[in-house]
């Protein structure tokens, strides 16, 4: 089935999604061109600064085949670019990544002779990949090896970032003009940090200048190919094209393509200067749009055809870049090429009421049409939402994709507010990456990377020693059989796991530092507030807010355990503690009786049952108060979310099996979602049962619902999805995303892959094609219960 409205957005999507991706060596010599000529001789800031100057103005240009919004990160659709000043990737990895079979990248001859020639021999010992582990301590190291935390900044940026309006109410000259005005009311007489401010009031001058020259290169471009084409209709395109290029980056927007072309600048700007994770976001483009949405239909410049047009041409630009080429650990833990753009609807305005408009509909109907990975939608659903746009948005998710997914506006303002936020950047605020919540354009919040919950319990019963590194990691709290009571028992995983995310904290420190120092990224400093005021970089606590995040991965599968050991050992005293420990060393081999209690004769979190549901607040509040409100070194705090992306499936992997009969290696819980096949009460359940946590606590949670179409058919089973949504926001619940098919096409589907090349699922927080996920992956999501309304 050919997707898109017309031909010309058909033919685009084609390319997309049939272009393999790619490595592209070119930003990595141009970066390496520039730090040998500058490196040593300016200050950090404006190094970096040059060198995103050098890449943009001697970048390749792309213009595809009939398409309106112009710019790639390499030299066209999935092509990705790397990172060599972060990480410095070796000829196997190379190899590795050429030849994998899941989420590979292809290399040829060319790029491991320009890899082993050119940007190895700088790069491998100047990386800042080489710098972390260079710094960690030994139990850092090891608790990141025994899969007890992962960690972000390793192979990729400080990200979670997000716009928002002001650049469709300014140009980069005007930008330019606020820097100066910066630069000119230094106090070097009073300020002692004046000098630092100066360096990077510069490089943010620079980088200014670099992303304007490459507006003005991409008009150029435009013109030379419209000399040489010959259809009329394709020429006046590209003169168009031309035409507002002249106008954006350079200044700002008049018209909805050149505010669409705006965006995707800054887009390319960002992930250009450093591959941010997440990628970066534009926020409540709907909202941003509208104005001139509204401007120039009521003028007659524009039609509702076009507008969607012009905007199902920037989401095939989204799906062209292609996460940067991950490896190791790094990419267990995010094994996509997604790259977590999310792009947010609906909501409210800044004074709080309804923000659903004529764009916000437009924006449905594109990602319905389109159906495309990349980018992440949802829709944002306030107390004030109309019933009309949260009926459409769970038609289009009850196709069986996983978008959009659902975000509960008036939480996320309440956590926002409890964070600190003020009342209009709370509002003008929302999701990003999979669910995370943050001040657009106003705050870095960054995360830093997965805990695993249940492991650190793993370890608490074995004296906290890890059988998988096969070393003393943890605190020496005692043998599983020296708790005489629960009580005790959680009291020795509460210690385990302060003491781990205390690692885990001192390594964040040092991580941030280097970043401060030794990576600033001056361009996006100049598009989140107050960085330009404080004349300080996004990555030095340059933001209005800074927010550092740990991910608690597993809390399904903790709950069950920590249920598990209470109900039967120390309150029924079904079998011993000494049993159920050999059980688990035997993989449940033998031990049947034993297996099927702890499986099908246990409470379990996710069925609305008070006394497991208890222990997934005990052991949520125990994970909240060990790290919220810690201080982190941009002049912020700490806070938790509840996230795995893929992680859960690596998390499990090193683990043996666990107290609630999950066997070893298997995946952990994904999300606050229960453990698959536990939840067996209905969704209803679920919702009561994920409503028990306090959510408002949280900068974001994760939950997931799988159904058979035939349950969500028909209206009937619209409006059921409908009030399961509003009855979990009513309660509090921040997400709520759904995968809509049934168990025996994903078993046909895992089984003869090539016949469903175009089968598109949810994982976490995004959606991926079935066939490029791993067969533990695969199977996670089949084993998820299929959930039936009462």
């Amino acid at each position: 089935m050919e997707r898109g409205m017309n031909e010309r957005i058909q033919r685009l999507r084609r390319q997309s999604v049939a272009v393999e991706p790619s490595i592209s060596l070119e930003r990595a010599l141009l970066v390496t061109e520039a730090y040998e000529k500058y490196y040593g001789t300016v200050e950090t800031p404006v190094l970096r600064a040059l060198a995103f100057k050098h890449i943009l103005e001697n970048k390749s240009l792309c213009i595809n085949e009939g398409e309106l919004i112009v710019g790639e990160k390499g030299e066209g659709p999935q092509s990705a670019p790397t990172y060599p000043e972060l990480c410095c990737h070796t000829l196997e990895d190379f190899a590795i990544m050429n030849n994998r079979e899941k989420i590979s990248f292809k290399t040829n001859d060319q790029d491991r002779k320009i890899q082993e020639e050119r940007i190895i021999p700088y790069w491998q010992n100047r990386s800042l990949r080489k710098a972390i582990f260079r710094h960690m301590s030994p139990e850092w190291v090891d608790c990141y090896e025994s899969g007890i935390f992962t960690e972000f900044m390793e192979q990729r940026s400080p990200g979670h970032t997000v716009g928002d309006g002001k650049i469709y109410q300014k140009g980069f000259l005007d930008f330019k003009q606020d820097i100066q005005q910066a630069l000119d009311t230094l106090d070097f007489l009073n300020d002692e940090q004046a000098y630092e401010k100066k360096s990077q009031l510069e490089a943010m001058k620079i980088s200014c200048d670099a992303i304007i020259r490459l507006g003005q290169r991409y008009a150029q471009y435009a013109r030379e190919l419209a000399e040489k084409e010959e259809d009329p209709g394709r020429k006046a395109e590209l003169l168009a094209i031309a035409a507002n290029c002249d106008v954006v980056p350079a200044r700002k927007p008049e018209t909805f393509a050149q505010a669409i072309q705006m965006y995707w600048f800054v887009h390319i700007g960002v992930t250009t200067e450093l591959n941010n994770w997440d990628s970066f976001s534009p926020g409540r483009l709907d909202q941003h749009l509208y104005p001139f949405y509204k401007k120039e239909t009521k003028a007659g410049t524009l039609t509702k055809d076009r507008a969607k047009e012009l905007l199902q041409c920037l989401w095939i630009k989204f799906n062209n870049q292609p996460a940067p080429p991950k490896v190791g650990i790094t990419l267990k833990e995010s094994g996509t090429y997604t790259d977590f753009a999310n792009i947010n609807s609906g909501g409210v305005k800044p004074d709080g009421s309804d923000g659903v408009n004529d764009v916000t509909y437009l924006i449905l109907d594109t990602m319905d049409e389109l159906k495309l990975l990349q980018p992440s939608s949802n829709v944002q659903i306030s107390r004030k939402s109309p019933h009309r746009f949260v009926k459409r948005a769970c038609e289009i998710s009850r196709k069986g994709w996983g978008q959009p997914a659902m975000y509960n506006t008036d939480a996320i303002i309440q956590e926002l507010l409890r964070a600190g936020k003020d009342i209009v950047d709370a509002r003008e605020g929302g999701a990003s990456g999979c669910v995370e919540t943050g001040a657009f354009g106003k705050e870095a919040y960054i995360l830093t990377g997965y805990l695993n919950l249940p492991k650190i319990l793993e370890l608490t019963l074995n004296n906290g020693f890890d059988q998988f590194l096969g070393k003393q990691l943890g605190l020496q709290t005692g043998h599983a059989t020296d708790y005489l009571s629960y009580e005790a028992l959680f009291e020795a995983f509460t210690r385990q796991l302060q003491y781990f995310v205390d690692i885990k904290i001192k390594g964040n420190h040092i991580i941030e530092k280097i970043y401060a120092t030794q990576m600033p990224c001056p361009f996006l400093s100049v598009i989140i507030n107050d960085c330009i005021e404080k004349g300080m970089d996004y990555n030095a606590g340059g933001a209005r807010y800074n927010t550092s995040y740990i991910q608690g991965v597993g809390i399904g599968t903790l709950t069950d355990c920590l249920s598990a050991l209470r109900y039967n050992v120390f309150e029924q005293k079904r079998f011993t503690m000494q049993e159920l420990m050999a059980a688990m060393e035997a993989n449940f081999v033998g031990y049947d009786y034993i297996h099927n209690l702890v499986l099908n004769k246990t409470p379990k979190y996710g069925n609305d049952d008070d006394a497991a549901d208890q222990l997934m607040v005990d052991a949520f509040n125990a994970f909240y108060h060990s790290v919220n409100g810690r201080r982190n070194m941009r002049g912020g705090t700490y806070r938790i979310d509840m996230l795995p992306t893929t992680c859960h499936v690596y998390f499990g992997s090193v683990m043996g099996a666990s107290p609630n009969g999950r066997l070893a290696a298997k995946p952990l819980s994904e999300g606050i979602s229960p453990e698959q096949g536990s939840d067996r009460q209905g969704p209803t359940a679920v919702i009561k049962s994920a409503a028990k946590m306090d959510h408002l606590r949280t900068g974001g949670t994760l939950l997931n619902q799988k159904f058979s179409p035939a349950v969500v058919a028909g209206d009937e089973g619209l409006e059921n999805m409908v009030s399961l949504v509003r009855t979990y926001f009513t309660m509090d619940g921040h997400h709520i995303q759904f995968n809509v098919i049934d168990r025996k096409t994903l078993l046909e589907a895992q089984k003869r892959p090539e016949e469903y090349k175009d089968l598109i699922v949810r994982v976490a927080g995004y959606s991926d094609y079935f066939h490029n996920l791993s067969k533990e992956l695969q199977d996670e999501i089949i084993a998820r219960t299929e959930q039936k309304f009462n």
